[in-house]
């Protein structure tokens, strides 16, 4: 890849490079929201840039950018988009860049607000990590047989709500609902006792399909637009008791957390990297080239008034079921996806403790203790307790990361 240098300042250790180019939807106090692309510690105002008739494809409008939601930009389709991206990158990148006498077009992320980048239509979560399948079938079912029997034929998800998923930054109420405490048959209504968090990512749909049609794994890059940050929070204790025999409900639905900025495929090719063997042939429709993304993970944990630890340091390319071989199969029965769709990895987990990607593992159930440098110890969430996940891919002189994905829980209503 040919190197690139921008002429604002990007510190080495910034997630938004040159090379990374996110969009998002920003608002500053004086502005509604509208598309932004991360540079640094940055935000470029996409509007002001289109105003001034340096993009070039005729599709654009006005009203594309001055929008809430990157539905109708992403609509316009890859070779539109990926066009924007690379000639926003050029204006950053050119020593005469017109942008340098546009001092309006650069905001400060820390003067920005940042919203919710798509209008989520639907979405679905899937469970496609080996080692996160493991270690829940090991803790309660039989360790010798964790796997159920279809785990290795086909990406295991279920559909979730996508009138719950927030963006980074907003508060996580703890949801209340029927659970059966230890000892107990009946069940008692309360506030979750249990509270997790799930290391994910998510990908975004960028291209609509018609009922009945099926996408092949080897098209499945022309539907995903990006990739984002998403911690599904689940309630352990309330999950536990409804999922028989339908799965997950109201231990799920009551929030997601995804981060703001969607980094898009194109900015993460250099990242590819072999996905781990599938050790049972898959049916035809499933088959493909086996590529995932080397793309770090971190959970970072900051009990209420307490030190912050990082708990977790996983990376997506442990994951069994690819993007593709998940998209294939949610569309092979004629299942319509819509753009801003979004499908969620499942809990990302790797071969180590170090590397598990919910509470739920690291503690065993609840078992062992999580202990912090103050003395503090955490098994599940408390109230004010604070989870903030982050994501990058480096290799050599290049660096991509997706932001924060961060929420404090609060209180039961």
């Amino acid at each position: 890849m040919t190197k690139l240098k921008s002429w604002i300042p990007v510190d080495i250790t910034s997630d938004f490079s040159i090379y990374n180019l996110p969009f998002g939807i920003f608002s500053t106090e004086n502005r509604s929201p509208r598309i932004g692309v991360a540079i640094g510690d940055k935000v470029v105002d996409v509007l002001k840039v289109y105003n001034l008739g340096v993009l070039s494809p005729k599709v654009l409008k006005k009203e594309i950018f001055d929008n809430l939601f990157l539905n109708d930009f992403i609509a316009l389709g890859k070779s539109v988009t990926n066009e924007v991206r690379l000639q926003i990158q050029d204006l950053l990148i050119q020593e005469q860049s017109l942008l340098k006498n546009e001092p309006d077009v650069l905001v400060e992320q820390a003067k920005c607000t940042m919203h919710l980048p798509v209008r989520i239509g639907d979405y679905t979560d899937f469970y496609s990590s080996i080692e996160h399948a493991t270690n829940l079938g090991s803790l309660f079912r039989d360790p010798d047989n964790a796997l159920l029997p279809n785990w290795k034929h086909l990406p295991v998800a279920y559909h979730g709500r996508a009138s719950s998923i927030y963006v980074s930054g907003t508060p996580v109420i703890r949801p209340n609902g029927q659970r059966v405490p230890k000892g107990e048959i009946n069940p008692v209504y309360g506030p979750s006792t249990l509270l997790d968090i799930e290391l994910e990512m998510g990908f975004i749909i960028g291209k609509d399909t018609e009922m009945g049609e099926s996408i092949s794994t080897g098209r499945t890059s022309d539907y995903i637009f990006g990739m984002v940050m998403l911690n599904d929070w689940s309630a352990r204790d309330i999950q536990k008791w409804e999922y028989v025999p339908l799965g997950p409900f109201l231990g799920k639905n009551f929030a997601s957390t995804i981060s703001p900025w969607i980094v898009t495929l194109e900015a993460l090719e250099f990242a590819k990297i072999e996905a781990p063997k599938q050790d049972v042939e898959v049916l035809d429709y499933l088959k493909c080239e086996r590529l995932n993304y080397d793309i770090e993970l971190h959970v970072d944990y900051t009990p209420n008034k307490g030190i912050v630890k990082r708990i977790s340091v996983s990376n997506f390319k442990y994951m069994y079921w690819t993007m593709s071989q998940q998209l294939a199969h949610h569309t092979v029965n004629g299942c319509n996806v819509r753009v801003g769709d979004m499908m969620a990895s499942g809990t990302i987990s790797g071969p180590t403790p170090e590397s598990y990607g919910s509470l739920l593992e690291m503690t065993k159930a609840g078992k062992h203790k999580i202990v912090f440098e103050d003395g503090m110890e955490r098994t599940f969430l408390q109230d004010y307790d604070a989870i903030n996940l982050s994501a990058c891919a480096v290799k050599n002189d290049i660096r991509v990361g997706f932001g924060e994905c961060k929420a404090q829980i609060i209180p039961a209503k």
